[in-house]
């Protein structure tokens, strides 16, 4: 393993009106077998108890004595989640982070998330690292169909942008980097321009930036053993076809946004 400064990596979590859902995504945060990384949760405009959750967390973390992760916590007023993201990779950034990593207040990382990052990126010197997304396992029973459903999608997502989002002005083909699973350097970060500050509604940042990314580095790709297991909450809601559209350029327009 890397010998690599404990905290030169940080993990940003932005987070709107979760209050309800975010104690698991902490809890899988703070059971890493990796915990030598300082975690960043951003407040994106929340009206619920979501704020107090995330400071009970960092004092409970800041008083353990079993090593778990330096907390900070960041208010971003703007609602979107690009202007979150970017609000909480700058900030550690700022803090001297030499990596950033992103999940999302939905999400449960698996315990060897943040070690198989620390991996890619320290050890085997990628700039841009994107994981695996698994349907969560806590939300109620899915069925082996709807897991079919769900991986077929994401293959034909893929599919789609390799097709699709290909020109000389690429230095590797498309990747399908979800915000809710990925890493980047810092210096890259910042010659990418970083998350455009947006709301979801508007543009998917995280495919902005990986775009931006491919013409900057080769330096990049999927890692199988980063793993994040997302929330079907959205696929519930929209139902599958309205999914697919909703991620391929908003082609499906919701009147609710924040599932929750």
């Amino acid at each position: 393993m890397s010998d690599a400064a404990p905290h030169e990596l940080f993990v940003v979590v932005p987070y709107h009106d979760e209050a309800r859902g975010m104690h698991a995504t902490l809890r899988a945060l703070a059971d890493q077998d990796d915990r030598a990384f300082t975690l960043v949760l951003v407040d994106n405009a929340s009206t619920d108890d979501g704020p107090a959750t995330a400071a009970r967390f960092a004092a409970a973390c800041a008083a353990s004595p079993d090593g778990l992760p330096r907390v900070q916590l960041v208010r971003e007023p703007r609602k979107g989640t690009g202007a979150a993201a970017d609000t909480g990779f700058r900030h550690a950034i700022a803090q001297g982070a030499r990596w950033v990593a992103r999940t999302d207040a939905d999400c449960l990382p698996a315990p060897d998330w943040v070690r198989a990052l620390r991996r890619a990126l320290a050890d085997d010197g990628l700039e841009f690292v994107a994981g695996k997304i698994r349907p969560r396992r806590d939300e109620g029973p899915l069925s082996w169909r709807a897991r079919a459903t769900l991986a077929a999608m994401l293959f034909v997502a893929e599919r789609y942008g390799r097709l699709h989002r290909r020109g000389p002005q690429f230095r590797y083909p498309y990747i399908m980097a979800a915000g809710n699973n990925l890493a980047v350097s810092a210096d890259l970060y910042v010659r990418a321009g970083g998350f455009p500050r947006t709301a979801i509604e508007e543009a998917h940042e995280d495919r902005a930036l990986s775009e931006v990314v491919r013409t900057l580095t080769d330096r990049a790709a999927v890692r199988r053993d980063v793993v994040v297991y997302n929330s079907v909450r959205r696929v519930r809601a929209y139902g599958y076809l309205n999914t697919l559209r909703w991620y391929r350029n908003h082609g499906y327009r919701p009147a609710t946004v924040d599932v929750r």
